[in-house]
């Protein structure tokens, strides 16, 4: 006589798959290990940078000088549709030094948040093929961008020379604004990489999001001019003086131009920049490691 076998109760299983250090495919691991694994990636996190920038503009005829000519062709239609037809230059010296530097360095922000929109869709074949820690992906993507802002900041210098600006002491101030703005952008990629995984609508609604910014940032005029109006509400002042992307715009301007190094620039700055870096970055981290197990599911 055969009697079936009863089902061993799942509590049964768990725990002997436990005890026998058996762990769940795929699983999340503790915040602190998941920063360990990153952190032991970051080789392949340089690497992958490295790769998609050499390959971004392999197929265009003038190859890497895209890089270049993206920004630039962008500040000389600023200059005309701002410059000339809106008169934003009045009262604003070394106008077109002031304009490009906004350029390129607003640029560096939005072309990373914009690339975190496709961290996770862009290369679901890596996801579902290898296990590893998918911030990899929103973080190689920001460095990407740093990679390619370092390739253009020569062109910025050579901008500045032929508008009269030389290099001092105060050029050197534009590495640490450079790191803290990194950070704020790797922080919010790995934000945005969340959102578009589970929601691919927001890579249709960012350049909307992201061309508004940009208008309030103070890329093509002078947020000092227009705090200066009393006309101005007292919240609008304080939206556009802590408005990120205008802290770490102003100050990479305030490095580099003479114009603005003449002037002291508010004790708050300094502070709001690092607060919305290390704000930025931690929030993005932990916000992304949270859905960790569900990238590249569906």
């Amino acid at each position: 006589m055969r009697f079936d076998e009863a089902p061993v109760p799942e509590e049964d299983l768990r725990e002997l798959a436990l005890t026998h250090g058996l762990t769940v495919s795929g699983a999340r691991p503790p915040l602190t290990e998941y920063a360990r694994r990153l952190w032991s990636r970051r080789h392949f996190i340089t690497a992958f940078a490295t790769a998609r920038l050499t390959a971004q503009y392999s197929q265009a005829r003038l190859g890497q000088v895209w890089q270049l000519m993206n920004p630039l062709l962008n500040a000389t239609v600023y200059f005309f549709i701002f410059g000339v037809l809106m008169n934003t230059r009045h009262g604003v010296p070394d106008y077109v030094p002031f304009l490009v530097t906004g350029v390129f360095i607003w640029t560096f922000t939005s072309s990373s948040i914009t690339a975190g929109t496709r961290a996770i869709s862009g290369n679901l074949g890596l996801v579902r093929a290898l296990h590893f820690p998918r911030a990899s992906l929103p973080v190689s993507l920001a460095l990407q961008q740093l990679q390619q802002l370092a390739f253009s900041l020569g062109a910025l210098v050579v901008i500045l020379f032929c508008f009269g600006v030389r290099p001092g002491w105060s050029w050197l101030l534009a590495a640490p604004v450079l790191l803290l703005q990194f950070l704020f952008n790797t922080g919010v990629s790995m934000t945005m990489a969340r959102l578009a995984a589970h929601t691919p609508d927001i890579a249709q609604l960012t350049p909307f999001v992201l061309r508004t910014w940009m208008y309030v940032s103070g890329v093509m005029w002078s947020i000092d001019k227009v705090l200066a109006d009393e006309r101005v509400p007292h919240a609008v002042g304080v939206a556009l003086q802590y408005n990120p992307a205008a802290v770490y715009i102003d100050l990479v301007r305030f490095a580099f131009i003479d114009s603005f190094t003449a002037d002291r620039l508010p004790p708050h700055v300094w502070a709001v920049a690092a607060g919305w870096a290390l704000l930025a970055f931690a929030a993005g981290f932990i916000y992304f490691w949270k859905a960790e197990e569900t990238y590249g599911r569906g």
